[in-house]
């Protein structure tokens, strides 16, 4: 009788428990976000792109944003960052993390740093105003700053990407394409694009010198991204073996825990990696 009931409400459209409490979880996750950036409560978290076969040489420095609760501690993006994709909250995440990579690029003279947007940022007045004022005050800024825009979001509104990106590259900035090959991209896009980098997606790199469906995927993409002039940065690296076989087919960085984690502390602070950040 208990079960019958139960397939009853359901049936009648009454959320179950389980889904008032996840629900509500949500709600108090994304007003946790929005109550962060409303207090200016965000960072950037920087994580080192080498070249292969140097592991010690920086190319640049991804910049993840990071939200911050009342307390300090850091609130996971994986509780938030899917929810807000389509609504203004997204935007303003945006907004914030550009506002910080761009505070950064002018702090440190010869600094190159990535910034994560979404596509749709690209008609939002905010996003959009505080890169051009930056970049009018200061265009050597833009020779240094790098946009990430993943495979998934570009496709969504692939002529407007196209011809943003031809806007901004003019200006001297330069646009990569993340998560490449996770399935999003119609290559017959690619010739259309403006992408400078690629970022090969870390489901090509897990265990790819023992794994010859990796390998040939690998190749593959490397080869595509060579074809169409792009640079190449192969994600989520973690181990020596990894690595190693990459630089030998012809990869051009690598990014991943096995060169260092997001960091909060800007790491180029030290006297070390300022120089080989500046290269």
């Amino acid at each position: 009788m208990r079960g019958r009931k139960r397939e009853e409400l359901v049936d009648a459209g009454v959320e179950s428990p389980l889904a008032v409490a996840v629900d509500h979880r949500d709600r108090g996750t994304l007003a946790m976000v929005r109550a962060a950036l409303e207090r200016g409560d965000t960072a950037l978290a920087y994580q080192p792109v080498v070249q292969a076969g140097n592991g010690k040489s920086v190319a640049f420095y991804e910049g993840l944003i990071r939200i911050l609760d009342e307390t300090g501690r850091v609130i996971p993006a994986r509780d938030f960052m899917g929810a807000v994709e389509n609504q203004d909250l997204g935007r303003l995440i945006d907004c914030a993390a550009l506002r910080a990579g761009l505070r950064a690029l002018k702090q440190v003279p010869g600094l190159r740093l990535s910034i994560n947007m979404s596509a749709r940022s690209i008609g939002y007045p905010q996003w959009k105003q505080i890169l051009t004022r930056t970049i009018a005050h200061d265009p050597q800024v833009a020779e240094r700053l790098i946009l990430e825009i993943t495979e998934s979001s570009a496709m969504q509104m692939p002529e407007l990407v196209t011809a943003f990106m031809g806007e901004l590259q003019d200006k001297g900035i330069t646009f990569a394409l993340d998560d490449f090959g996770a399935g999003h991209t119609a290559f017959r896009y690619l010739k259309d694009f403006y992408f400078d980098i690629v970022k090969i997606d870390g489901q090509f790199i897990r265990a790819v010198q023992e794994d010859p469906n990796n390998q040939v995927l690998m190749q593959a993409l490397i080869s595509i991204a060579g074809h169409f002039d792009m640079f190449t940065v192969a994600e989520s690296v973690e181990r020596p073996e990894e690595a190693a076989w990459l630089a030998a087919n012809g990869i051009d960085c690598l990014q991943g825990y096995l060169f260092g984690a997001p960091s909060l502390s800007p790491p180029w602070l030290a006297p070390k990696h300022l120089k080989s950040a500046r290269r």
